[in-house]
């Protein structure tokens, strides 16, 4: 589930911007066969636990999850100019499929660096998919770019929009947490070398 966690998430990119009818269909399939699985094993997991009010209640938030890629049927409604319902639901499913991605990545991984990396990639892909979807940047590879300048180094978003603007903040953040995270991590394995190879000296002192 780990592993499909993770395509998931480029199923997603690729339904953003294939651009062949052919090809998006075959995307949407896949989409919703990976659903259907999320979805199923969701539904063994509460059958293992009983249904139990206790299970409800520390997973409510992955029933809203799986809720949100429904909501692409009201994509027909654009017509009637519901199309806030249908850009919000791309927008659910875009930050849905990260959230699962970085768990999948967090159970697969076992180094601390390694997690960071992989969660900082699904980051700098989900920004810059809902910065696509949002309108900041016209051109996907553009708001790749800025997504990723500002998720690493922290430097600010050349759009101007009231989201963009939003998401700054909050990768510049995210930013800052990565680099102290890095250097804690980096820090540590250091002192761990230095403390092994003083306790091998200590070990070859005579008594």
């Amino acid at each position: 589930m780990g592993f499909l966690g993770l395509v998931f998430l480029f199923v997603v990119l690729g339904q953003l911007l294939a651009t062949d009818a052919v090809l998006v269909t075959m995307l949407t399939i896949v989409g919703w066969l990976f659903w259907a699985i999320f979805v199923a094993e969701f539904l063994l997991r509460a059958y293992i636990a009983g249904f139990q009010r206790q299970f409800w209640k520390k997973n409510w938030w992955q029933v809203i999850f799986l809720l949100v890629p429904f909501l692409r049927f009201f994509r027909a409604l654009q017509a009637l100019r519901f199309w806030r319902i249908s850009r919000f639901a791309r927008f659910g499913g875009v930050l849905t499929a990260g959230i699962r991605g970085s768990r999948s990545a967090g159970r697969l991984l076992s180094s601390r660096i390694g997690v960071l990396s992989a969660v900082t990639a699904i980051v700098i892909l989900v920004s810059s998919q809902l910065l696509f979807i949002t309108g900041a940047y016209d051109d996907y590879v553009d708001a790749l770019y800025e997504a990723a300048r500002v998720s690493i180094i922290g430097t600010g978003l050349t759009a101007q929009t009231g989201f963009s603007r939003l998401l700054e903040v909050v990768l510049s953040i995210y930013s800052v947490v990565v680099f102290a995270t890095l250097a804690g991590a980096l820090g540590a394995f250091f002192l761990q070398g230095q403390s092994v190879k003083r306790r091998a000296d200590e070990g070859d002192l005579p008594e």
